[in-house]
């Protein structure tokens, strides 16, 4: 058992560089930008008030059929648990200067390591409740592609704290990604200089209030969504068995 740890211990030093480079990178690209359209594509919710143009963006996904598991497996869910799994490490393992330096850059740092515990938490709510493979498990995977602005609003407004759960799920992943761009421009050696740190500071922060506004503004569109007028797009497999029973 101890050489098999010191084993993994020599192994990540060994890597600890490259292991950093690639959590720094897959926080952008893949999960960032996954982020991005996923919210992009939600706030189309806004767009018709039938809930069309969201029906119309999740059935462009969905036009993948049997490509589709794999390439959220390869592209979504293996990048996002490397990204969380050498995050938890890092944050086990390191250790920030908030409490003795009320600087600005040591507090940041303190709110990614805990904005990025958060949104792990959510992101395992939010793939629970709404992603397939949270149906067996007490009542998860309510969303149903075919129907998809009736079930994604009859989730969120199943209760009045799951919207602020949402809204506190949605800022802190926000606040991970463009804060994570920030830091990750200066570990990658981009923005050394103090002024381009800067700059790039505001830059971060205006692409994180925009995408706040996009996630919130979603957010209230299922919220406020009248789901008892709601149109049947299309029949779910519950129904769609039913109907061939009779």
């Amino acid at each position: 058992m101890a050489s098999q740890s010191n084993q993994t211990i020599a192994f990540t030093d060994k890597y600890y560089f490259l292991i950093r480079r690639l959590h720094s990178l897959s926080g952008i690209v893949p999960v960032g930008a996954f982020l991005c359209v996923h919210l992009l594509a939600n706030s189309t919710i806004l767009v018709a008030k039938d809930g069309s143009e969201f029906q119309t963006a999740v059935d462009r996904i969905h036009a993948l059929g049997p490509l589709l598991v794999p390439v959220e497996i390869a592209f979504i869910f293996a990048p996002l648990a490397f990204h969380a799994i050498v995050g938890v490490a890092i944050w086990l393992t390191a250790s920030s200067n908030a409490q003795h330096y009320r600087k600005f850059s040591n507090v940041r740092y303190t709110l990614q390591r805990t904005s990025g515990i958060l949104a792990a938490v959510f992101i395992v709510y939010h793939i629970w409740q709404m992603h397939w493979l949270g149906a067996p498990f007490f009542g998860g995977g309510q969303f149903d592609p075919h129907n998809a602005p009736n079930t994604a609003a009859v989730a969120i407004q199943s209760a009045a704290w799951v919207k602020f759960a949402y809204a506190i799920g949605v800022a802190t992943c926000v606040f991970h990604f463009a804060n994570g761009i920030w830091t990750s421009l200066i570990t990658w050696g981009i923005t050394i200089r103090p002024r381009t740190q800067k700059v790039s500071g505001y830059i971060c922060a205006t692409i994180g209030v925009v995408l706040l506004a996009v996630g919130l503004g979603a957010l209230r569109g299922f919220g406020t969504f009248p789901v008892e007028d709601a149109p049947q797009h299309a029949v779910t497999a519950e129904a769609a068995t039913t109907q061939e029973g009779h």
